[in-house]
Formats: structure tokens, sequence, C-alpha cells
């Protein structure tokens, strides 16, 4: 199912904030109908996972690869209360783009992972903003042999942030690092924006390679 094809089912009145984030994807991939991946059972009915779905697109920028976005994390659907405030919900979106093969099966471990990631945040009350990282405790992808043990936080480098009807959405991009860049990290938390400006110059969009 298409992000579109779910998001028939409301309006604009019904879910601003979805058709928001679907208007802005839409502007960098115009006309592309992505695959979209929606929780079985909603988290606020007692479903286990927070986001209530995850879109994957095909992007042919700088190399193949998938760019996934994640709906939840945000004021999807209308609520009056929530209106005009600073920050919709949490306040972002969590989006992540891996190197790929056109034919290849979409990277659904990334919605493990970013749902994983809502349910810290759910939970604990704590969220994520650009240079924030987080060890994944082993490799971002389980059972895998990359060497990618823990993600970094950025500003999508194109979806940026947007203005909705319940405030403002950053797409924040999980970015994977090594075990090295953990580590300088743990030792040198300032470090991040230097970190991540490296890593642009080969890297501009910022895509994990496993």
């Amino acid at each position: 199912m298409t992000s579109e094809e779910y998001s028939k089912h409301f309006n604009e009145e019904d879910a601003p904030g979805w058709l928001a984030i679907d208007a802005a994807i839409e502007k960098i991939y115009p006309g592309q109908e992505p695959r979209h991946y929606a929780s079985v059972i909603k988290y606020m009915i007692g479903g286990p996972d927070p986001l209530d779905g995850t879109s994957v697109y095909d992007s042919q920028q700088q190399t193949f690869h998938r760019h996934i976005v994640s709906y939840g994390m945000s004021e999807l659907y209308y609520s009056p209360e929530k209106t005009d405030k600073e920050f919709s919900n949490w306040g972002f979106e969590f989006t992540m783009r891996i190197k790929s093969t056109e034919g290849e099966e979409d990277p659904k471990w990334v919605i493990g992972l970013m749902n994983n990631l809502a349910r810290y945040v759910f939970q604990s009350g704590n969220w994520f903003e650009d240079y924030h990282y987080i060890p994944a405790n082993g490799p971002i992808r389980l059972e895998s042999k990359t060497d990618k043990v823990g993600v970094l936080f950025i500003t999508d480098p194109e979806l940026g942030s947007i203005a909705t009807p319940h405030g403002q959405v950053t797409f924040l991009q999980l970015v994977g690092i090594t075990e090295a860049q953990l580590e300088r990290l743990k030792q040198s938390p300032e470090q991040a924006e230097l970190l991540i400006e490296e890593m642009r110059v080969n890297n501009p969009l910022l895509i994990t390679d496993l």
C-alpha cells in the first residue's frame, strides 16, 4: 500500500499533519508512489509500534538509495487543542537513506529501528535533535556484518523542516556510524558537527552504506 492510498482514508480536515508530510515529500519525489508499511494495530489502542507507518521512496540522487520516512512522531490527525503549538507533538519525523541496488528488497529492518527509537522517546520522554547520537549495542541491522553500530541525527538535507497546523516538524535523518566514530563522540560529543561535515565531503546526502 502506498502512503497516498493509505491517506485516502481521511481528508485534510482529518489528518493535516499526515498530508503536510506528503506534500513536503512530493516536492522532491513528484509523482512517485512510495511503498507504505502501516502498523497493524495503532499504538494508542495497545499496538506495539509507536509509528503509524513508514514510506519508502527510490532516490537516484548521488547514488541509488532507499529513502525511508516515518509517520507518527508528529501530530498526524486533527486535534483542536494541539493547534498553534510551536512544535507538532515531538516536533520531528525520522528519515534514513540506505544505499541499495534497483530491484533489491526494501530495507524493512529500518522500520524496526525507527520504531525502537520511537518507543524510547515515547517511554522516556527524551527526544532527539541535530547532532544527538545513540549506540545500537550491536550492528544497526541485526544479524548482519555491517560495521555501523550507532546512529547520529541530522536534519534531512532535502526535506528540512516544515510548518503544519500543529506546529513545526523537522525531518531528522538517521546516519549510521562506526565503532570508531561512536567512540569519538563518546569522548567528545561536541565533535558531532565536525564529524557530519567530514562525512558530507564524499557523501553530501549522508547515505548509510551497510
